[in-house]
């Protein structure tokens, strides 16, 4: 039997401080992933104009929707870790960790290979100006073969974390993240590349991450390690990702489709607004990234405590959730505010390109905190096991309001791009409230019910030591 071995206790106080130093890695890791894009579109911004930032920036909303479906079974595989590692339960860590490698392979390779020959038909669905669509196309067609290792990766980090190391995911990432900058800047500077180079860069980089989360997967000596004995998958532990995981895959995409809505919208206003877009989106995701390292801390946290029936942690650990994405979105969004022009020139250079990115950071980063806190609200059901509930929330409070934003409002207000990115913060705002309603009702669930069972197992004692007097 293998030991079961956790770098943090995530079912003991002082919550509080065990929190925000799990989250602080998660917060440099995320920032690392953002910086591969941010590479992107910094060097070939400056190289090769705002056209190729453009046609690199336009391409993230449709790889998200066609590979968010399949991430998204990435947190299944951490939340049923998480709650075998809170049960105490080394061996079923171990099935779930086989199980979820080779789902993460093969389910990288097939879309892999559909989003490749689909890149240029999905750009034209969206309406991509003709300007960047070729650029965008070849662009879109490299990142599609990086997505088996990007999956690969993504499943084996979030079960790393969720058995409380969440260090050296940052560490995998920290190396591959200079790598890439590296390859960008001699693909684009030595060899004359564009679009093409930075997207290699990127993919290489990937690949370098999957490789190394992998050996570490095979070398150590915790229930993570993974055999090739032992490399084949397990029928309850695939019901059990899928059944955690796909609504939030189906979130993902969807949630991606009304982002492609919009991003068709924002086309509509030419070449110069997508740059722009582009550009501030970009920086947007680094706070987003800072702000969801706390989801998958909520995630792996009540996650542990439910595996582990303590109950009555879960309303502490969602307080303190909120409260450090709060000061995450606050503090970091008003540094991005203050530094807005310097950031964004990193980009773009046009003064048209930088209005239009400015029209769009001044109404996203100061209200960019109530998106983190709906990600948290979001993350702390699916660890009280309330997936599927998640995902409808979510369906009908931001992507069901976006679609319909677009085509009521929008219609009638479409002479400027603040018609489009209004709808933000009103859906992060009604989607939010609505998690934190029914988290409060599912954790009520959960203790009425530990109740019940703890009087029924008193009541059996009881029964048993009077049988036995008599």
């Amino acid at each position: 039997m293998h030991r079961l071995k956790k770098t943090v206790d995530m079912t003991e106080g002082p919550f509080l401080k065990k929190m925000i130093m799990f989250a602080i890695p998660l917060v440099v890791t995320g920032l690392l992933q953002s910086f591969y894009n941010a590479a992107d579109l910094i060097i070939v911004g400056h190289f090769r104009g705002d056209i190729a930032v453009g046609a690199v920036g336009s391409t993230g909303s449709i790889t998200n929707l066609t590979v968010g479906l399949f991430m998204g079974l990435s947190v299944g595989a951490g939340v049923a870790v998480a709650h075998h590692v809170g049960a105490k339960e080394p061996d079923e860590v171990r099935k779930v960790a086989h199980t979820s490698i080779l789902m993460s392979a093969f389910l990288g390779v097939i879309i892999g290979i559909a989003g490749f020959f689909l890149a240029g038909d999905l750009l034209e669905l969206m309406d991509t100006p003709a300007e960047v669509l070729p650029l965008s196309t070849l662009y879109m067609k490299i990142i599609f073969l990086g997505v088996p290792a990007s999956m690969v990766y993504n499943y084996a980090a979030a079960m790393i974390r969720s058995v409380g190391d969440s260090k050296r995911p940052m560490i995998f990432l920290a190396i591959s993240g200079l790598v890439n900058v590296a390859l960008n800047v001699l693909l684009v500077t030595l060899f004359d590349m564009g679009v093409d180079g930075v997207a290699i860069a990127t993919i290489v980089s990937q690949y370098l991450s999957a490789v190394m989360a992998l050996v570490y997967m095979f070398k150590t000596s915790g229930p993570l390690r993974l055999s090739l004995k032992y490399m084949r998958m397990n029928g309850a532990k695939v019901k059990r990702i899928l059944y955690i995981g796909i609504p939030s895959g189906i979130q993902s995409s969807l949630f991606s489709l009304s982002n492609v809505l919009i991003q068709s919208s924002i086309n509509s206003f030419g070449d110069t607004v997508v740059t722009g877009s582009a550009a501030a989106s970009n920086i947007e995701g680094f706070l987003y990234v800072a702000m969801n390292s706390v989801y998958h801390v909520a995630l792996t946290f009540i996650g542990q405590n439910v595996g582990a029936r303590k109950f009555k942690n879960i309303r502490r650990l969602t307080v303190y959730s909120a409260l450090i994405v709060t000061a995450i979105g606050v503090g970091c969004g008003a540094i991005l505010l203050l530094f807005r022009y310097p950031l964004i020139h990193l980009y773009v250079q046009s003064d048209e390109a930088v209005a239009a990115a400015m029209m769009r950071f001044t109404i996203i980063i100061p209200t960019y905190f109530l998106c983190g806190l709906m990600d948290v609200f979001c993350g702390g059901l699916r660890a009280l096991d309330r997936s599927v509930t998640a995902m409808i929330i979510s369906l009908c409070g931001a992507c069901g309001f976006r679609i319909l934003w677009i085509m009521t409002v929008f219609k009638v207000y479409n002479d400027s791009p603040l018609s489009v990115y209004i709808s933000y913060p009103i859906s992060w705002a009604l989607t939010a409230g609505c998690h934190l309603l029914f988290m409060v009702f599912a954790a009520k669930k959960l203790l009425r019910e530990n109740r019940e069972r703890n009087d029924f197992t008193e009541t059996k004692k009881l029964e048993g030591s009077k049988n036995e007097l008599t």
